[in-house]
């Protein structure tokens, strides 16, 4: 995978563009874990929601950079 990606002439690191995709799934995550109820289980929902993020964003960088 290259290493920037073109976007209306100006050239973004793909960085960028996992984080949007890390954050578009990490929302879809965040809404299927509270639909199930299953926030109640956990001590802080608000460090489980960043961490869930971090990991997702975490595990893409890693499959493109490796």
């Amino acid at each position: 995978m290259p290493r920037e990606v073109a976007f209306h002439g100006v050239y973004l690191p793909v960085l960028t563009v996992l984080l949007l995709v890390a954050m578009a799934l990490a929302w879809g995550l965040d809404r299927l874990l509270a639909s199930l109820d299953l926030y109640r289980w956990f001590w802080h929902p608000a460090l489980l929601r960043l961490s869930l993020f971090f990991c997702i964003f975490g595990a893409l960088a890693l499959a493109v950079y490796r």
